[in-house]
Formats: structure tokens, C-alpha cells, sequence
């Protein structure tokens, strides 16, 4: 049985008890809302990139550095926008060249947003941005591509596209600095031109024959040099031989006249044997096999051969 002085104290203690408990569930209430205020308030700008800080929908701060920052929460919202180069693969297009050929251009583009404000007053956003510069360049390498002849192009040793890269890349920046977009272009580069495909097999067979006829054209300046170069050695061969022909007869002939001048200092000191020496000699050049010889009796050659030395 439940005593009736028991429930008439607790029922005199509940609004206390009530209120305590509201003014603790608003004290803890109050906590989360000024704990999700501070924290919905801050916000981390990284490396690479920008926060940029808008209320009711304009731009009134960006934030360029890393590091914590604020806002005020409900009303201003953040977005980000890199800080850093970007690569743009811009879509290729066809384009006609000085002499009314077709091609296909294919490029790409380092940039990067320099000015955050101006990029969204007249871009809107990183896609508008991109789009803009895109048809910056298609305008401009249309321009410079279509003053050129197509052989001038694709043809490496006679092309002037040594700068084309630095001049589109010049020329967009001067487009888009006068429009205010607030990015900036670090390098154009074209990484591939194609024929449409009607036109490949006959400018694949024209470049075939100009360079069968340029194969040529070496070839035949290949053997005339060839027989300059063996003119000229075989000249010089004869002119050598000539002069080697020249010196030797004439050393030749001072060996001749120095040996005659042995032989007569020689000869001169015994001219009996001079005489015989001579004799033997004219044998060698009379006698042969079938030679035969008189000798008469007394002379001293027959006495030699008798052997009367005496």
C-alpha cells in the first residue's frame, strides 16, 4: 500500500527537479550549437591550392596561403581552386594549311590560375576557364598553321616550327590578359598532326615518290663525286709515278757516273790488267756455245791455257 505522504513530496519536488534539468539540457545545448558554430567556422587552406570565401554568393576573401583560417558560419560558404600548373588536353580540330590541305591538329596546355577573382567574374569556373583557353588556342594555332604550307609543316628539315610552340603560347596569354580571365598559360605544345583519313594513302604515296627522287638525286651526286675522286687519285698517282721515274733515272744515272769514275781511278793504276780485264769481258759478250776460237800459238792467252805461265 503505497503511503500518501510520500507521493505528495514527490510531487511538490518535480517542477525543481524540471528545471534543473532543462537549464541542463539547455546549458548542453548551447555547448553543441557554440561548438558546431567554432568548428563550421574554420577551415584549412593546403598547399596548392586556394579558398576561396564567398557570402550570399560574392567573392569576399581568398586565402593563397596554408593554414587555418575562418569564416563566419551560415553565411559565408568556401570553395576551392587549385594552385598549382594544370594540364588542359585540348580537343583536336581540323584546320586547312596555306595550301588548302586539311589536317588534324592535336595539342595540350600547362596553365595555371593566377588572379582567383577575375577567373570567376568572367569564367565562372575552373570548366569555363578551360573552355575559354581552349578556343584561344584553336584560334590562334589555326591562324599561324594556316600561313603555312603543309609540307612546311610536317617536314621537319624545312619547317619554320621551331618557335611555333613559344608564339601560340604568347599570343593565347595576350588574349586572355585582354579579356581579364585571370589564368595564365606556362607552354603550348602540339603533340601530334594527322591527315583526315580520305587524304593519307595519296599524300603517303606523293611523300614516297619525293623521296625515291630525292634517293636519286644523292645517288647521282653520290657517283659523281665518286668519279671526281677517282680522276684526281689516278692524276695524282701518274704524276707520282712520273716524278718517282724522274728522281730514280737520275740517281741512276749519277750511280753510273760515279761508278765509271771508280773504275777508270781503278783501272788507270794497272793498265795491263785493264786490258785483260777488258779482253774477258768482250768474251762474255762473243763467245757462246757454238762459238769457235783461234788462238795462235804464241800468244800469251794460248800459254795461259797451256798452262806456261813462266
Amino acid at each position: 500500500m503505497v503511503d500518501d505522504n510520500n507521493v505528495f513530496e514527490m510531487k511538490k519536488k518535480s517542477p525543481k527537479e524540471i528545471r534543473r534539468l532543462v537549464k541542463i539540457g539547455l546549458a548542453i545545448l548551447f555547448t553543441v550549437i557554440l561548438l558546431f558554430l567554432v568548428f563550421s567556422s574554420m577551415f584549412v587552406a593546403k598547399e596548392g591550392e586556394y579558398k576561396v570565401v564567398r557570402q550570399f554568393g560574392e567573392v569576399v576573401r581568398i586565402v593563397d596561403e596554408p593554414g587555418l583560417n575562418f569564416r563566419i558560419p551560415l553565411l559565408q560558404t568556401v570553395s576551392t581552386l587549385p594552385n598549382k600548373k594544370l594540364v588542359y588536353d585540348v580537343m583536336e580540330r581540323e584546320i586547312n594549311t596555306l595550301d588548302k590541305k586539311r589536317m588534324i591538329i592535336d595539342n595540350y596546355a600547362i596553365w595555371e590560375i593566377t588572379d582567383p577573382a577575375s577567373m570567376i567574374a568572367n569564367a565562372k569556373t575552373e570548366m569555363g576557364a578551360e573552355a575559354r583557353m581552349g578556343e584561344f588556342i584553336f584560334s590562334v594555332i589555326r591562324s599561324e598553321l594556316g600561313s603555312m604550307d603543309y609540307d612546311e609543316i610536317i617536314n621537319d628539315e624545312g619547317s619554320t616550327r621551331g618557335d611555333l610552340n613559344q608564339r601560340v603560347t604568347q599570343k593565347v596569354n595576350e588574349l586572355l590578359v585582354r579579356d581579364n580571365y585571370g589564368i595564365q598559360v606556362d607552354d603550348v605544345r602540339i603533340k601530334r598532326t594527322d591527315l583526315p583519313e580520305e587524304n593519307e594513302q595519296s599524300v603517303f604515296n606523293r611523300m614516297i615518290s619525293e623521296r625515291e627522287s630525292q634517293a636519286q638525286q644523292y645517288l647521282s651526286q653520290g657517283e659523281a663525286e665518286k668519279s671526281r675522286i677517282s680522276a684526281n687519285a689516278e692524276r695524282d698517282v701518274t704524276e707520282m709515278i712520273s716524278k718517282a721515274n724522274a728522281e730514280a733515272e737520275q740517281i741512276r744515272a749519277e750511280g753510273e757516273l760515279e761508278a765509271s769514275e771508280m773504275y777508270n781511278e781503278a783501272f788507270s793504276q794497272d793498265e795491263e790488267f785493264y786490258q785483260l780485264y777488258r779482253t774477258l769481258e768482250s768474251y762474255k759478250k762473243t763467245i757462246d756455245g757454238e762459238t769457235t776460237i783461234i788462238i795462235p800459238q804464241g800468244s800469251p792467252y794460248a800459254d795461259i791455257l797451256l798452262g806456261y805461265t813462266e
